[in-house]
């Protein structure tokens, strides 16, 4: 890479509060990584029940569906000491944790995530609001693929680490892991210099404050058809999801070498991270975006193929195609959004881009009882080829043919 290709991204790890946000997402992205694996893991010791410890997931992802509502919280006073108070909130509720130690404990247990799933989502809609006020609008593209590679790297290392740690000291042990690294990422926000100015009082109905950012997001040219073509990638990404341990059966291997597979996505996105901005810069965010789901789509339908060096291939062009539509949408959401909406459009943007993920591998779940994954693997190619080539058309074209893509992704 020349030097002025490289050189907005030494400005972003230069910048004093830009780094301490990247430290923060390394440091809670670790813990909830290794959550996020170990929690299943606990629960499927405690019980010996698969539906049981698949209900920890789905306890973490529940809230992102009150996203446009809780994201008005982001709104309503500073960044900054909510987002230390967001770290602060679930750390001390893990530490209730260290007494579930059989099946009649896991209602805590469950509780407990769906407080940290939430917790999570206003998190992530105030550190949006935060960031487009520290970073320079220039280099949030910049910002944001770091940001991914941060997670993706965290992604890599913390599951193993979290499952280690549970096996050898229990689930317990896991959860306080978890809790001291949100004190520490609440440490890290303390240290920011962001200068805020406390909001206006909100008019209105918490409703009416709801549906203000929702309809911004929905009236804008921009911002419209890059959030339809996030949730149509999604649904899909759901789908192809749910057929991994179909493509791994049918390569011969056991379930185990779907960790492979996944290692290899996790690179493919750590790279695209740090790809995105100059990518950005260059090609604009539709074409960006564009071009992201368009090499994921030949990577979804290559999967059909039977073949070991193809499907390592596949999983690593789908770990760098699938960040840049998020990443995309979310640059674009910072920049075109005023600073006292931006909390409710952020959670607004990620209801609608990661609801249909989940979505997606219900459906793909199902699916892959009734049929072969192979024509679904190659439908689902099909279905992002059109998603990219609607984000090239016109507003109105491309929301009518994003619109008509998701549907084609959805089972009968």
């Amino acid at each position: 890479m020349t030097t002025k290709t490289t050189w907005p991204l030494v400005r972003v790890l230069r910048d004093r509060d830009a780094g301490l946000c990247l430290s923060g997402v390394v440091v809670s992205g670790f813990g909830t990584s290794a959550l996020w694996l170990a929690s299943g893991v606990w629960v499927k010791d405690l019980t010996g029940s698969d539906g049981l410890a698949a209900l920890c997931v789905l306890a973490m992802w529940l809230p992102t569906l009150a996203g446009p509502l809780l994201g008005t919280l982001a709104d309503r006073g500073r960044r900054k000491p909510l987002l230390m108070g967001v770290n602060l909130l679930p750390a001390a509720l893990l530490l209730t944790l260290v007494s579930v130690d059989g099946p009649g404990d896991l209602w805590l247990l469950y509780a407990v995530l769906l407080v940290y799933g939430a917790a999570g989502v206003v998190h992530d809609a105030a550190e949006s609001a935060l960031v487009a006020r520290a970073v320079d609008p220039g280099l949030l593209g910049d910002f944001n693929g770091l940001r991914t590679t941060a997670t993706e790297g965290m992604k890599l290392v913390a599951p193993l680490a979290g499952a280690g740690l549970c096996a050898a000291y229990g689930g317990a042990s896991v959860a306080l892991l978890d809790a001291a690294t949100f004190v520490l990422a609440a440490g890290l926000y303390a240290l920011l210099r962001v200068r805020e100015e406390r909001p206006a009082p909100p008019t209105g109905s918490g409703r009416q404050r709801t549906a203000e950012g929702a309809r911004h997001l929905w009236a804008h040219p921009v911002l419209r058809p890059l959030v339809l073509a996030g949730g149509a990638t999604m649904l899909c990404a759901g789908l192809n999801g749910a057929l991994v341990y179909a493509v791994v059966d049918d390569l011969g291997h056991s379930p185990a070498y779907t960790g492979v597979l996944y290692a290899v996505q996790g690179a493919g996105s750590v790279a695209a991270g740090l790809l995105c901005g100059p990518a950005l810069r260059r090609l604009g965010t539709k074409c960006f975006a564009a071009s992201g789901i368009a090499l994921l789509a030949p990577a979804v339908a290559f999967r059909a193929v039977p073949s070991d060096p193809v499907a390592l291939v596949c999983s690593a062009a789908i770990g760098m195609g699938l960040p840049v539509v998020l990443i995309a949408a979310l640059t674009s959401v910072q920049r075109e959004t005023p600073g006292a909406l931006l909390g409710r459009v952020t959670a607004t943007a990620n209801t609608l881009v990661f609801t249909p993920n989940v979505v997606g591998l219900a459906a793909g779940a199902a699916l892959v009882e009734l049929v072969s994954h192979r024509p679904v693997l190659v439908a689902l190619g099909v279905v992002l080829l059109v998603t990219a080539a609607a984000l090239r058309q016109s507003p109105a074209r491309a929301e009518r043919t994003l619109s008509r893509s998701s549907s084609d992704a959805s089972p009968a």
